[in-house]
């Protein structure tokens, strides 16, 4: 079975609200990586195809987990699991044998509509709960640093699905 592709998104706004125009960039990279990983079989998925071992699929379930990072525990201060540990410090990078490609993409979008609500509920200006000991950082400093973070993945899954398939663009 493939992932399915969601629609592509509209352009994405260059004027607006702040608050707009953060979210509709973000917004925009999810989807584009959530398109990134469409139409593959489960095998393709998990190829590596660089001189690391990242795969789409290794990249999607990264991506859950940084939206789990920054808006659930860094700033709504929850107290939530994550798979990596001092020893294994890359876990997260990696699909378990038994983590079908379906179960890590529902955990992604999941994590994305869990980020969207708190996003929601809260300003620009409100602070982090639990941010990093010494530092101070507020959701649109989160936002913006989701906006890289999903686009710089952007750049690695282009390269792995061109490995793969030849499929460009988007």
């Amino acid at each position: 079975m493939t992932l399915p592709a969601p629609e592509k998104p509209a352009r994405t706004p260059l004027s607006g609200t702040e608050r707009e125009i953060l979210l509709a960039q973000l917004d925009d990279k999810r989807v584009l990586l959530l398109r990134k990983v469409a139409g593959l079989s489960p095998e393709e998925l998990r190829r590596t195809s660089t001189a690391s071992s990242l795969s789409l699929l290794g990249l999607l379930k990264h991506s859950a987990y940084v939206e789990r990072w920054w808006f659930r525990a860094v700033f709504a201060g929850e107290e939530v699991p994550f798979p990596w540990t001092d020893e294994d410090p890359d876990a997260d990078f990696r699909p378990e044998p038994d983590e079908t490609a379906e179960q890590i993409a529902a955990l992604y979008s999941n994590e994305v509509e869990r980020s969207r609500v708190i996003v929601a509920a809260a300003d620009l200006d409100d602070e982090a709960t639990a941010p990093r000991p010494g530092e101070s950082t507020n959701l649109r400093g989160i936002l913006v640093h989701m906006i890289q973070e999903v686009a710089r993945h952007l750049g690695h899954a282009d390269i792995i699905r061109e490995s793969i398939d030849g499929a460009t663009g988007d």
